[in-house]
């Protein structure tokens, strides 16, 4: 009785994944007749707000035991397939293959799109202005080390925009190709991976003299190649240098996060659910940032961040870097961006794009 019933089960399943093979298939079609109609009016096949909307749509009609997380993965293969059916999508990050860069850009576009490894934050940007890719993914804060500069100096001279962010959980591995911990002598890894890891190597490891190398991925190398050695990484790190997972979790702080942008031409719909980064110069006169600032309290815009930042070869002068919520296309963010041009002495909308969560 009870083989009886496994068969039949079984037997469910077939007759389910037919009805799944037919239905993806006449997915495809509409997405490629969707493709058709995008390349007519000359748009990008990648959409940050439709996408943003799929993915919402989901949370909404997942009425059943598939937690929402492996539904979201499963469907951004099957968006990343249908992007392909359209046409190619190729994506800039800073690499190598195995940093967390190439991570959150394979988590945004999936595996279907074909990736472009970088040597810098720089040649990212450089490979999507000169339209050798489509997209550039770069990451512009950690929330234990703060903001990457490099980033920051290139969103203040670039013509893209930011058109959707990123956040990764950041969790380190300790990988070596040694059986255990006892033999290790050095651990590498880029110098911001170290900082959020120390605690734990001076508890676990503390003979282990720390190294810094250019990359997470750099210094998976350098444990392949090195006896006694072992990286700071992630995963997936550990899969592509065939080394072995000593520890999983090593950060300090189980909230290490960390942010990326997907920058590229043009600009995004409004989806309800967005966010505005914005560049601007205040005068050097008193009171000058808080009746800027006002201008968004006055419209109950909510300010999410603000950095200043030095202007280069200009002593003591500051530029700021401000997230609000809502959208370009907003009313009331129109308002407070003709104010601001009353009030601040540059001002560059770097982006309007949907929030994002952390990726699980």
């Amino acid at each position: 009785m009870t083989l009886a019933r496994l068969l039949k089960l079984r037997d469910g399943i077939v007759q389910v994944d037919r009805e799944m093979v037919r239905l993806l298939n006449k997915r495809a079609g509409l997405s490629l007749e969707i493709g058709k109609i995008k390349a007519k009016l000359g748009r990008a096949v990648y959409d940050p707000s439709q996408e943003q909307r799929i993915y919402e749509n989901l949370a909404e009609n997942n009425e059943g035991s598939l937690p929402l997380k492996s539904l979201q993965a499963i469907f951004r293969e099957i968006i990343s397939a249908s992007r392909v059916l359209q046409s190619p999508v190729t994506v800039a990050y800073l690499g190598p293959e195995g940093t967390y860069a190439h991570l959150a850009a394979q988590c945004q576009f999936g595996s279907s799109s074909q990736f472009s490894s970088q040597t810098s934050i720089a040649r990212v940007f450089e490979e999507v202005e000169k339209g050798k890719v489509n997209w550039g993914v770069v990451p512009v804060e950690n929330s234990v080390e703060g903001s990457v500069n490099l980033t920051l100096d290139r969103l203040i001279t670039t013509t893209l925009s930011i058109r959707a962010e990123i956040l990764l959980p950041i969790h380190h591995c300790l990988l070596s190709k040694q059986g255990g911990m006892s033999g290790i002598k050095k651990v590498y890894s880029h110098p911001q991976a170290l900082a959020q890891c120390q605690e734990w190597l001076r508890f676990n490891i503390p003979r282990a003299v720390p190294v810094a190398v250019e990359s997470t991925s750099a210094a998976a190398k350098k444990a392949v190649e090195e006896e006694g050695a072992a990286a700071i990484g992630s995963k997936s790190a550990s899969e592509i240098y065939g080394l072995a997972v000593l520890a999983e979790g090593i950060e300090d702080k189980s909230s290490n996060t960390t942010r990326f942008l997907v920058v590229g031409e043009g600009s995004g719909e409004a989806t309800g659910n967005d966010k505005t980064s914005l560049l601007f110069g205040a005068p050097d006169t008193p009171g000058a940032l808080c009746r800027i600032l006002q201008t968004f309290a006055d419209r109950g815009i909510n300010m999410m961040k603000i950095e200043s930042y030095p202007v280069k070869d200009r002593l003591w002068e500051y530029l700021f870097f401000v997230d609000i919520t809502g959208h370009v296309q907003d009313a009331k963010i129109r308002e407070s961006l003709d104010d601001l041009r009353q009030k601040t002495t540059f001002l560059k909308i770097l982006g309007s794009y949907p929030r994002s969560e952390a990726i699980k």
